[in-house]
């Protein structure tokens, strides 16, 4: 058959296309690695980096009803500037707590509009300090707890007094107590913010700086960045939920069980978070699967199931055989209701909806869609007299009012729903059996190792054996790939105080290797700039500054704004004699936050060398004011009284060191041979 050249060609062309197409369509599935390009699998918009944050303003326009319950909600109450409408205080002249391990008394007061917190001291009936500390923010609803902020220029800290709404008392906050009262220090970091409210604008490279705060938990926390839903509505496009998904923004009520939980348990999963590498706070969007983030630790506990975390309702509701039996029975096909059947969060809660003006009815409805009496144990076998007391309320004895294990003279509903036990001797069973990943089926030997790490800092920072679990999970330096675990090895060995150890991982992994390949990135965890901190102490306690200070420099890098890592770096330097370097780190500091008391007694120190006394005094005057019991300020102040000849200064000093710190051997040697020397009585 002789064709036309032309018509050879395209025959030949077409006879290639289709060898290609059965080739193709004979492809076994296996060698299908990598699915179409225009296929995407994450419906949602939202999760897509060009969709952005809105603010709940803007959902408001549209959803003007449902906000204005929603502000009523604990969500919407949770974070607000600091006002008399916020406050669900009392406040009276005699409100007053006691620390009597630090000797330090509390009052809050108003003047005017502003809100402040004075923390004193008295000897005998004599006022010997006082600090009045202005009240930012108030976080907390009023349900359970007012807690309060203090801002400091962008830098946040947690203030010594809380009110506890419950019991209508004041008292320190949760963590403050039994000696560990850190007054006005404590930091408020990204992931304490980033579940109390919405989103803020936080500063990277620091530990509690921002730019800004939102008011409140907002829309966007449950239902993902807005930008693209705003932008469908604007153009006219409208989807019909009652038959179609609209997935340019995210309803939890169209997620399986699993991705709606993950939404509550971003927050309602109060324990130990453990980020996934390269992974923030800032990354969950509602949809996504909360693992992929972040993984948390719970404590399990041997014989003591009625013991539970504050923020830990997820959790204890999936120990539940309600729960466990509803998502057997949930029906996970139907692409408008994926938890069909199953027990969630939203089948009690409506978000939107303040628990408190929810009503019995609501709760226990729930409870009869499957409890009916007509069905096999559907009747309940509690007496009517009982059920009278509670007035017929299921959730008063299946899940009992109960205090939890880390926040005082708080009662929660325990979300563990189960049949009423008999309470035995719960502190002679206790017995810590280990941590559980409640998010995570199969958490990798690092993100293990960070959780028994995290658990010690937080929770049981006694428990030492909580870091030998730790190890158990880390890579020892005699394996091949141990450089991959040398972040988790140092902290651990930090938190046990072997700062030898330290050490010699760094000179075995080569210090050119840690400070240039291993220690390079920036985050909004700082985990490298940590590691690095962590080098340079022990270098420091080792008394190898030089070496110490190259590591020292590395944190700071990393983190500029961890004024921590700054003021060491100070310190390092004024002991190397490098002082115009010390002097510019402190001021620095100060510069940033006028309330770091230990940058002004080191400031202090540099002035006293170069002879400016004055000076010197009035740096150690502000750190003093700050915080009476700086016992190198008050060294350092000795040192200036009798640099002046003023004697009896220093001897008062010295009989206040005595005082607070009677193990001191220093202070009192020193006031022996003033005596000795003549230069005071005795």
């Amino acid at each position: 058959m002789n064709l036309p050249r032309r018509k050879l060609f395209f025959f030949s062309f077409f006879l290639l296309l289709v060898m290609l197409m059965v080739r193709c369509g004979n492809t076994p599935v296996a060698e299908s690695v990598h699915p179409p390009v225009a296929v995407n699998r994450d419906p949602w918009i939202g999760h897509r980096d060009s969709v952005h944050y809105v603010g709940m303003n803007t959902c408001r326009q549209c959803h003007y009803e449902i906000y204005q319950t929603f502000i009523k909600t604990g969500m919407g109450q949770s974070f607000d500037s600091a006002s008399h409408q916020k406050s669900s205080a009392k406040f009276d002249a005699h409100t007053v707590i006691y620390d009597k391990y630090s000797d330090f008394y509390y009052h809050p007061f108003w003047k005017g509009n502003e809100y402040y917190i004075r923390e004193f001291r008295l000897d005998k009936k004599d006022t010997v300090f006082n600090r009045v500390e202005k009240v930012s923010f108030i976080i907390g609803s009023g349900q359970h707890t007012n807690s309060h902020i203090m801002n400091t220029k962008g830098y946040l800290h947690q203030m010594p007094m809380t009110f506890y709404t419950q019991k209508g008392q004041w008292d320190l906050p949760p963590g403050f107590e039994n000696g560990s009262n850190t007054r006005f220090s404590r930091k408020i970091g990204l992931e304490c913010m980033s579940c109390h409210n919405a989103y803020p604008d936080f500063v990277e490279g620091s530990e509690n700086k921002y730019r800004r705060v939102m008011n409140g938990i907002d829309c966007e926390r449950c239902h993902g960045p807005g930008s693209a839903h705003v932008a469908r509505i604007q153009s006219g496009e409208r989807i019909d939920t009652n038959v179609a998904v609209d997935y340019s923004i995210v309803n939890p009520g169209k997620l399986t069980i699993d991705r709606q939980f993950d939404v509550c348990m971003r927050c309602h999963l109060q324990g130990d978070a453990v980020l996934k590498p390269g992974k923030s706070f800032y990354d969950f969007k509602p949809g996504m699967t909360l693992s992929d983030i972040l993984t948390v630790f719970m404590p399990r506990y041997k014989g003591a199931d009625d013991q539970f975390i504050m923020a830990s309702h997820a959790a204890r509701l999936k120990m539940s055989k309600c729960f466990i039996n509803s998502a057997k029975a949930s029906d996970s096909k139907d692409e408008l209701r994926p938890y069909k059947n199953g027990l969630t969060c939203v089948t009690c809660h409506n978000p939107h909806v303040s628990v408190k003006v929810t009503g019995t009815r609501v709760f226990n409805n729930a409870c009869m869609k499957c409890h009916q009496p007509e069905k096999k144990n559907g009747e309940c076998t509690a007496s009517m007299q009982s059920r009278k007391l509670v007035q017929n309320n299921c959730v008063s004895c299946h899940m009992p009012r109960s205090g939890s294990v880390d926040i005082p003279h708080v009662t929660v509903h325990d979300h563990y729903i189960r049949k009423p036990e008999r309470k035995g001797d719960v502190a002679a069973l206790k017995q810590f059996i280990g941590l559980y990943a409640v998010n995570d089926d199969k958490p990798v030997a690092p993100t293990k190792a960070k959780g028994y790490v995290n658990y010690y800092e937080k929770f049981d920072p006694k428990n030492t054996s909580l870091l030998d679990s730790a190890l158990h999970y880390l890579a020892s330096p005699e394996k091949e790939h141990w450089k991959d675990d040398l972040g988790g090895l140092i902290q651990v060995y930090f938190l046990k105080r072997d700062f030898q150890t330290i050490c010699n991982l760094v000179e075995k992994a080569g210090k050119d290797w840690t400070l240039n390949e291993a220690l390079i990135h920036k985050s909004w965890s700082n985990d490298d700039a940590w590691a690095a901190y962590r080098i340079g102490e022990s270098y420091y306690d080792l008394n190898k500054k030089e070496d110490a200070l190259l590591f020292y420099r590395k944190a700071t890098s990393l983190s500029p704004f961890n004024l921590d890592f700054e003021s060491k770096m100070g310190i390092v330097l004024l002991d190397l004699g490098k002082k115009e370097e010390a002097a510019k780190t402190f001021d620095y500091i100060i510069s940033e936050d006028t309330e770091y008391a230990a940058a002004y007694n080191n400031r202090g120190r540099l002035y006293f060398y170069d002879g400016n006394m004055d000076k010197a005094s009035t740096c150690y005057d502000k750190a003093l004011a700050l915080d009476p019991d700086m016992i190198s300020a008050l060294k350092n102040k000795v040192d200036l009284c009798n640099a002046q000849k003023r004697y009896e200064d220093a001897k008062s000093l010295l009989l206040k060191i005595r005082k607070r710190y009677p193990q001191d051997a220093d202070a009192k040697r020193l006031l022996e041979k003033m005596v000795h020397m003549k230069l005071i009585k005795a």
